[in-house]
C-alpha cells in the first residue's frame, strides 16, 4: 500500500480501489465512484445532436446507458461531434445535457483500464486528454446542463464548459473524488478546478476527494446556477443567447487569454501524461484492485 501511494505522487494518477462506494457528508450514496461500469448497448448511440441554424446554438445530449460512462468509444464519438460543429460556421454555442434520470456523466469507464494492453490504455488516456482539449478550447460559447450527478470525469467534463447550470436537488452531487479512492488528480484537472473555484476552494475539495450537493457546488462557484430539475435545458438555452449576445472574435480571444497558459501545460507534457497514466493501470497490483472491484459489482447485482 505504502508503495502505491508513493508511485501516486510521482504520477499524479494512480491509486488502490479499496474503497467500494463513496458516500456524501451526509451519508448519502452517490451516483457511482470515481470509476464507473458501463453496459453498453449497441442499439443507442452515446450521443445525440441538434443543431438549431436559426439560432447557431448546438444541444447535445449524452445518451449512453446506464451512467454516460467516459468509454473510449464514446470519448471518441463526443470529440468527433466537438470537431464537427467547431468547423460549422454557423453553429456559435453548444449546451451539454444527459438524456439519463439522475447522471449527467458518472467518470471514466472502468473496463477501459482493466485487462487491455498498455496500447489501448494510452489510446483510451489521450481520448479523454483530447475530450477536454477540445471542449475548454473551444471557440463555441459552452453551457453544461447539468441535470443529475456529475462526479470526477464528468466534473471535468462540466468545468470545461464556459457555464454551469445544475439541477436544483440535493442529491445530486459533483465533484473531484478522485482521493476518496486512494487517486491523485492529473495535474491539468487540478488547473481546470483552480480556475473554476480559486485555488484554496480547490486544494480543501482535492485534498478531500469532496463531493458537493448542487446547493453547496454554488457556494464555491462550482456551478453558476441552480435552477428547477424541469428547467436545466431551457434556462440554458436562455442563458446562452446572453453570451451569444457577445461578438464572438471579443468573447473567443478572451477565453483564449484565459485558458491558454493551461492548455499549453497539457499539450506540452502530454505524452508523459499517458506514459505516466499507463505505468501506473497496467501495474498488477492496480489491475487486481480494479478486478477486486468487478466482483465486487457483479456481486451487489447478482
Amino acid at each position: 500500500m505504502a508503495n502505491v501511494l508513493r508511485n501516486s505522487a510521482k504520477f499524479g494518477f494512480s491509486g488502490v480501489l479499496s474503497q467500494l462506494s463513496i458516500h456524501s457528508r451526509h451519508g448519502r450514496e452517490c451516483v457511482s465512484p470515481c470509476f464507473s461500469l458501463q453496459q453498453r448497448n449497441s442499439s443507442t448511440s452515446p450521443k445525440e445532436v441538434d443543431l438549431d441554424n436559426s439560432t447557431g446554438v448546438a444541444v447535445l445530449r449524452m445518451q449512453s446507458p446506464p451512467v454516460n460512462s467516459l468509454s473510449l468509444d464514446f470519448l471518441t464519438e463526443f470529440c468527433i461531434n466537438l470537431e464537427k460543429l467547431e468547423m460549422d460556421k454557423s453553429c456559435r454555442g453548444l449546451i451539454i445535457t444527459s438524456t439519463l434520470s439522475k447522471v449527467f456523466s458518472a467518470g471514466l469507464d472502468i473496463m477501459e483500464m482493466y485487462g487491455k494492453s498498455p496500447e489501448r490504455c494510452g489510446e483510451f488516456w489521450k481520448a479523454v486528454q483530447e475530450m477536454w482539449l477540445k471542449l475548454y478550447g473551444s471557440n463555441m460559447a459552452t453551457i453544461a446542463a447539468i441535470n443529475g450527478s456529475s462526479p470526477a470525469g464528468g466534473c471535468l467534463m462540466s468545468i470545461g464548459c464556459d457555464y454551469r447550470i445544475m439541477a436544483n436537488n440535493p442529491r445530486y452531487s459533483i465533484g473531484l473524488n478522485e482521493t476518496q479512492l486512494g487517486i491523485v488528480a492529473p495535474f491539468w484537472f487540478k488547473d481546470t478546478l483552480v480556475n473554476t473555484v480559486g485555488n484554496r476552494a480547490a486544494e480543501l475539495s482535492l485534498e478531500l476527494g469532496l463531493l458537493y450537493s448542487a446547493p453547496d457546488a454554488l457556494k464555491i462557484g462550482l456551478v453558476d446556477q441552480l435552477v428547477p430539475e424541469d428547467q436545466v435545458l431551457s434556462t440554458a438555452q436562455v442563458t446562452m443567447s446572453k453570451w451569444l449576445a457577445v461578438p464572438d472574435h471579443a468573447r473567443q480571444i478572451t477565453k483564449s487569454m484565459m485558458r491558454k497558459q493551461t492548455i499549453d501545460k497539457l499539450l506540452s507534457n502530454r505524452e508523459a501524461d499517458i506514459t505516466n497514466f499507463v505505468s501506473f493501470i497496467t501495474k498488477e497490483s492496480i489491475q487486481r484492485s480494479l478486478r477486486m472491484y468487478l466482483e465486487m459489482l457483479k456481486s451487489r447485482k447478482a
